[in-house]
């Protein structure tokens, strides 16, 4: 089963996005499909025709992560952050500030992984500096290429799961 209908993102605060969204796979899986680089290339790229040639993930306390996407005709993008927590496969919490960024200071990330039955509900805090930090992010356009990576993510997931499998 598939939960594209499950995505949402809701202003929590002045300065907080919250991004649920729920899939049909065990949630080391999903964690995994966060944390490592051969995965994370394959779903986190946005709306179509973009491609992610760095992908580095130093998953641990204090351990960078670093992500540049490339479009033919449009300039490289380009992030990263620090990780705060790494609790596999339930928490991780890490900085993140855009080469570019469209919104002043950095952000903090705390996502969040529950597994229920065979569905694992994911959960992004995103924590911004200020109300106009928070503001500037929403307006960017982030909802959509955020829905369209978790539903590629769906997608990869789906591949690597045996429908009907039993979950442990």
């Amino acid at each position: 089963m598939q939960y594209l209908n499950s995505f949402r993102m809701t202003m929590l605060n002045d300065c907080e996005i919250e991004i649920t969204r729920d899939f049909d796979a065990p949630r080391q899986l999903v964690f995994d499909a966060f944390t490592k680089p051969e995965l994370v290339r394959q779903w986190l790229l946005g709306p179509p025709g973009w491609t992610m040639p760095v992908c580095e993930i130093n998953l641990t306390v204090d351990g960078a992560y670093r992500y540049v996407w490339s479009k033919t005709g449009v300039k490289d993008m380009g992030m990263g952050g620090v990780f705060r927590e790494v609790a596999s496969p339930t928490r991780l919490v890490a900085t993140e500030k855009f080469d570019e960024s469209w919104y002043p200071g950095e952000a903090l990330n705390t996502t969040v992984f529950v597994e229920e039955g065979a569905v694992t509900k994911t959960k992004i805090t995103v924590l911004y500096k200020s109300k106009e930090a928070r503001d500037m992010a929403a307006k960017s356009g982030m909802e959509h290429g955020m829905a369209v990576g978790y539903n590629r993510l769906e997608e990869l997931l789906s591949s690597m799961t045996p429908q009907g499998a039993a979950r442990t």
